[in-house]
């Protein structure tokens, strides 16, 4: 019993030194590792309205590159559009919409459809277009009517240029 005793207590002792040493040994990696220090020059202290400007630039879009100026009157925010029943709201290339209120259908004098990027799907002429579902325009020409049977009008959210005719 005192050796079985004395196996545990020597065993407790050689575990918990060797944990001791483990944790205080300093390591080469610590030595040479490349630890920036908070307010030093490689990891300068900003302040909140720095920060905030930059976030401002970030939103507005003026953060520099090489962006080309928008033309045609594109707007690059969502535009609430109401269509009437009877007519059509014919999309340039590279618009979106999206139907808000009402029973939209696809209008396009080809083959071709409209991009629903919500479903993933390609919707053809005369097919319904889901409410809250976002369309993109890949050509011009193509658009948003009202489906046959709907008397109200339409409510869309537009992004980019179009005619309603």
């Amino acid at each position: 019993m005192k050796k079985y005793a004395l196996r545990i207590v020597l065993t407790v002792v050689l575990v918990g030194a060797g944990i001791i040493a483990g944790v205080n040994w300093p390591t080469t990696l610590e030595a040479e590792s490349n630890a920036t220090v908070p307010g030093s020059a490689d990891d300068p202290v900003v302040t909140k309205s720095y920060v905030d400007e930059q976030i401002a630039k970030a939103g507005s879009g003026s953060g520099g590159g090489s962006e080309q100026p928008e033309t045609g009157g594109t707007s690059a925010k969502l535009e609430v559009v109401a269509v009437p029943a009877g007519k059509t709201l014919i999309a340039n290339e590279g618009t979106e919409v999206v139907v808000r209120a009402g029973k939209a259908v696809v209008y396009t004098t080809d083959a071709n459809g409209i991009a629903d990027l919500t479903d993933g799907k390609d919707l053809t002429n005369g097919k319904a277009i889901p409410a809250n579902h976002h369309i993109l325009f890949p050509r011009a020409g193509r658009g948003v009517t009202t489906a046959p049977t709907y008397t109200k009008s339409l409510t869309l959210l537009v992004r980019g240029s179009y005619v309603i005719k």
